[in-house]
Formats: C-alpha cells, structure tokens, sequence
C-alpha cells in the first residue's frame, strides 16, 4: 500500500492537540479538512484510549462550514437526518447517504474525464473555430503588408498601402471584440 493509499493517522492528545504523525507538526481542523479535500483519507486515534473519533471530528468540520455560512446541507436533510436517530430508518440513511455521495463522485468523475478526453478543450468552446480563421486572416494580412518581415514585428523599409492599412485596422477591431468576448466567458 502506498504512502497515499494509507490513512494519514492523527492522534489526539490528552490536551486535544491534533498531533500529525505524518509531518511530525500540529494540525487544525482546517488543515485535516484540507487533507480530505486533496483526496486524502484520514484517521484521528485517542493516544490514550485508543478510540477512533475519525467520525466526531469529520462531523465538527461540517458543523463549522455549517455555522460560518457554507450552508451545504440543507435544513430539511438536517432535520431529517436527526429524525433518523429516533426511527428505524436509522439502518437505511447511512446506506441511502453512501450510495447518493458514491453517484456524485461517479458523475463528476466522469464529467471531468469527458473534459479532459477532448483533445484541445478550447476546440470545443463556442466561436473557437470562427477565432481562429480571423487569426490567420490577421496573419496574412500582417505578413503581406510591405515594412513587415516574416520576423513579426520587426519593420522592413518600403511604402505602406493605404488598402492595407484599413484592412489592419479592420481585423485590429475584430480582434478586440473577440478579446471581449473572451473576456466575458
């Protein structure tokens, strides 16, 4: 098993210091939710009684959010999830919460490997196509105006023409509303 593979093992002292055995450094509850959010298992131990209290204190990180604003559950599951203490739903909500989290991780897992699957994911962005024709059209328009080499940028001597000129500031306009547009997406 691999070094991630494993749960990052943080035990708590007699005076509630999370202590990392990892890094050999105290941790907050910030830092362990940090570690959750980066894909990493963890696992809090009692040093003394040897509890495992994982669960008590993944719950206190949800409260936190909770009480701060980051309002991720809502009321009604809060409320129905205290109601399952007192039913015999209670063996069904774990299962039924697992199950929904399990989908979620599934559709974004795949969502985000659609994403990636995409050679360019820019070709696949609305206008690109459209983007990318006034790019060349702005390229040779550049390359076969008289005072500019192949070297972009650099000025040769020689007359400019007048056509020319308008047609730059043409393609200069398109390529400022594309940049807008760019901009708002």
């Amino acid at each position: 098993m691999s070094e991630t593979e494993k749960p990052l093992l943080i035990k708590r002292y007699a005076s509630r210091r999370l202590y990392n055995t990892e890094t050999s450094d105290y941790v907050t509850l910030e830092d362990i939710a940090g570690f959750i959010r980066a894909g990493r298992e963890v696992q809090i131990i009692d040093l003394k009684s040897g509890d495992d209290l994982t669960r008590q204190y993944l719950l206190q990180i949800v409260a936190e959010h909770e009480s701060k604003g980051d309002n991720v559950l809502p009321l009604g599951v809060l409320t129905d999830l205290v109601r399952s203490y007192t039913t015999e739903v209670q063996s069904v909500v774990p299962q039924f919460l697992a199950a929904s989290f399990e989908m979620l991780r599934t559709g974004q897992t795949k969502m985000m490997e659609n994403l990636t699957s995409i050679p360019n994911p820019m070709t696949a962005m609305p206008g690109f196509e459209a983007m990318r024709k006034q790019q060349e059209a702005f390229m040779k328009t550049m390359m076969a105006i008289p005072g500019w080499s192949a070297n972009m940028g650099s000025k040769d001597e020689g007359p400019v023409d007048p056509a020319n000129t308008e047609e730059l500031a043409q393609i200069k306009k398109q390529l400022a509303e594309l940049q807008k547009k760019l901009a708002k997406l």
